[in-house]
């Protein structure tokens, strides 16, 4: 009887739902058991009005709790890592001395948030291009943007001073947990995190703490900065039946977790479709980002593990606009007076786009904008009275939306930095065959579909090459 093999787990907080996973096994590790949960948790925001978007700290570890109550309990009992990622750029603030409280459930000791404040997180617009306009320039190589962690800080210090005198502790909703799990007096946050909050510099690994002091900024707040991949304390006591002293990992990115998840080979690049897009490379060793940001850039740099970097074309246009495009449909079909169900519809025009081999209608399907064009919408060109019918139509909507990605990140950038396949995955692409064979056309790569993106596996994954 040797005794039974250690297990890593991995935990995804994410904007809509939080997910779970469990791996065990030899080198890359199995996924034995997985778990989610809807958090239901956003909230109105009193101080931000309609442009606040906040969520309820309560409600997402109600489903961390509910997550986890869900894994088997045996394999729970097993876990000696854990690594947990969640949404980037977001902030949390909370009282060091009373940030939870911990009480027996079912599955044993669990904690619960006490005095935490809401959690503002990256869809949050309360920073308009005014506001951040009149903030001190960063020394970072990334463009300061509303919802990122500093951003919001200044407008708190700006609009409602008195709430932050109520904190001494901040981070992303994942720095929180892993804070509450290790009782870290000081919180620690991950290079990726920090350099998504912006007012950090990527190269020295530290805070712009003189720019911020100048300006009155509460750098007391600022939490403590590591490696991503370091471990950042131990469990306290037994949670959900996972060992008192099981070690957990500094929080990650939830990006660079879900890229770790698929990623296996530097000169693979990985293309994920999902409500948004995007399409990413690792950038050669040693690459170092600029020192300033071009804001009229498509690419931004992110911090990723061992020093290295992705370089992302993150577009704010993927699944989304075939959504808004059905949903289109539908509203000119009820208006006519008929009844089609959305989902009836978004059969029927992949099916016509899939008889319509080719169109010289040309669709620029910007309608969200984007983070460095905010301004740029929509656009139909070439209107050719043979070019009319559904099948033309989505055949030139499913291309737009790849060849925006293209223009963003082009062939040539791609081939310099030595990319030799297309790594394919995200809801839109997994179920949508026009969309595949557009990136098949589009991009002089072999495309392997499959494997999808996941942040709670990445995380895990992590933590399972650390131990």
């Amino acid at each position: 009887g040797r005794p039974a093999p250690t297990c890593v787990l991995g935990i995804d907080l994410g904007t809509t739902s939080v997910k779970a996973a469990l791996l065990a096994g030899a080198e890359q590790g199995q996924v034995v058991a997985e778990s989610s949960r809807e958090t239901r948790a956003h909230t109105s925001s009193l101080e931000a009005g309609p442009q606040g978007m906040e969520q309820n700290v309560q409600r997402i570890i109600r489903a961390l709790n509910e997550c986890l109550a869900a894994l088997p309990q045996q394999q729970l009992q097993r876990v000696s890592h854990i690594g947990i990622s969640g949404q980037m750029h977001g902030v949390v603030f909370w009282k060091k001395d009373k940030g939870c409280k911990w009480t027996e459930c079912g599955t044993g000791p669990t904690f619960e948030p006490e005095e935490v404040s809401h959690l503002i997180t990256w869809q949050d617009g309360r920073c308009s291009p005014t506001f951040l306009s009149s903030l001190p320039l960063p020394q970072s190589h990334i463009s300061l943007a509303t919802g990122f962690g500093c951003a919001t800080v200044y407008w708190y210090l700006k609009k409602s001073p008195d709430f932050l005198k109520s904190y001494d502790a901040a981070g992303t909703i994942h720095d929180y947990v892993v804070a509450m799990l290790c009782d870290l007096k000081k919180p620690l946050m991950s290079t990726q995190n920090a350099a998504s909050w912006g007012y950090f510099n990527s190269r020295s690994k530290s805070w712009n703490t003189d720019i911020l002091k100048k300006s009155g900024f509460p750098t007391h707040l600022l939490p403590e900065v590591g490696d991503p991949g370091d471990i950042a304390g131990r469990t306290i006591c037994v949670w959900h039946g996972i060992p008192k002293g099981a070690k957990v990992g500094i929080a990650l990115g939830d990006f660079q977790c879900s890229v770790y998840s698929c990623l296996t080979e530097r000169t693979d690049a990985v293309l994920n479709i999902s409500t948004s897009a995007q399409l990413t490379i690792s950038m050669p060793l040693g690459f170092q980002p600029p020192e300033t940001p071009d804001p009229s850039s498509a690419v931004t740099y992110f911090p990723y593990f061992n020093g290295d970097y992705l370089a992302v074309a993150a577009s704010l246009n993927g699944g989304n606009v075939l959504a808004a495009f059905v949903e289109m449909v539908a509203r000119w079909t009820e208006e006519l007076g008929l009844q089609v169900q959305e989902s009836a519809i978004y059969t029927k025009i992949i099916k016509a786009a899939l008889a319509q081999n080719d169109s010289k209608l040309s669709v620029q399907p910007t309608m969200f904008g984007e983070r460095h064009t905010p301004e740029q919408l929509a656009s139909v060109t070439n209107i050719a009275v043979s070019e009319l019918s559904l099948g033309h139509v989505t055949r030139a909507l499913c291309r737009g939306i790849i060849e925006n990605l293209r223009s963003m990140l082009p062939v040539q950038r791609l081939m310099e930095t030595g990319v030799r396949r297309i790594l394919g995955s995200g809801s839109a692409l997994a179920r949508n065959e026009v969309l595949r064979q557009e990136v098949e056309r589009i991009f002089p790569f072999p495309v392997v579909y499959g494997k999808d993106v996941d942040a709670a596996v990445g995380a895990a994954m992590v933590m399972f090459h650390r131990k």
